[in-house]
């Protein structure tokens, strides 16, 4: 879940690059700050959130908050592990692994917990066949397909070999991020629900109050907005190619 926050950034200075291509337009170095902008904002709202309510001690640790859940779902043949690095939370449904990191996993804090929560919501909606889960992750394969195409026109125009003169080609570049846009959007549901279903689940072990609860709550909405801020991006982005599209002539 929370690693998007880096791979936001990444792909923000990604796409950035294709300004090369199609030649600066202000309109787009206006989408592409904003975008930036709001990342960069967010980002530091959510380490900001996290730290602070890392300190607010609980009775359970993020794996053991993550293993109380799943079992009391009926889930037992996902494993609670713990990978390096700092908010590169996420759960794995080919490995069936929720994968916590080491701050999460090992601390017993309201941050910790809240986090855990959210990637057992994912492994709750693999168990339900999460209609929305399911969606997305039979795009992941055009996804990635799309992503590498992408890469290629753009070092194509790069090396100016004038692929992005063709209108036709234009065509080709929009549709191909219109998947990507897609997976971004379909991706908001998916963690909306998860975060929900952990906060639910929290709520009913009895395992944070009331105020617990709200900086729980505080915490998943951070790392949500996110993924808003990711897919505002790229739909504003898929739109300047749109009208740029339109309005070419060969």
């Amino acid at each position: 879940m929370l690693f998007m926050v880096r791979d936001m950034t990444a792909d923000t200075l990604h796409l950035s690059q294709t300004a090369f291509i199609y030649g600066i337009s202000p309109l787009y170095l206006i989408i592409i700050g904003a975008t930036f902008l709001a990342s960069m904002l967010i980002s530091g709202m959510l380490k900001r959130r996290f730290s602070e309510y890392s300190q607010v001690p609980l009775p359970m640790t993020g794996a053991q908050v993550a293993e109380q859940m799943l079992r009391q779902n009926g889930i037992n043949d996902v494993k609670v592990i713990s990978v390096p690095g700092q908010l590169t939370d996420h759960y794995d449904p080919v490995k069936k692994t929720v994968n916590l990191s080491e701050p999460v996993y090992h601390i017993n804090s309201v941050a910790a917990a809240a986090v855990a929560a959210h990637e057992c919501g994912h492994a709750i909606q693999h168990k339900e066949a999460y209609a929305w889960l399911n969606f997305r992750s039979k795009m992941v394969p055009a996804v990635q397909i799309s992503s590498k195409l992408l890469n290629y026109i753009m070092i194509a125009g790069f090396l100016g070999m004038g692929l992005m003169q063709s209108t036709t080609m234009l065509w080709l570049w929009v549709g191909l991020f219109a998947v990507t846009t897609l997976f971004s959007i379909v991706t908001l549901p998916v963690e909306f629900d998860a975060s929900r279903r952990a906060l639910v689940w929290l709520e009913r072990s009895g395992l944070a109050a009331s105020m617990e609860q709200e900086k729980a709550k505080n915490a998943l909405f951070w790392a949500a907005m996110t993924y808003v801020a990711a897919a505002v991006g790229s739909v504003a982005q898929l739109l300047y190619f749109l009208m740029m599209v339109l309005g070419r002539r060969d």
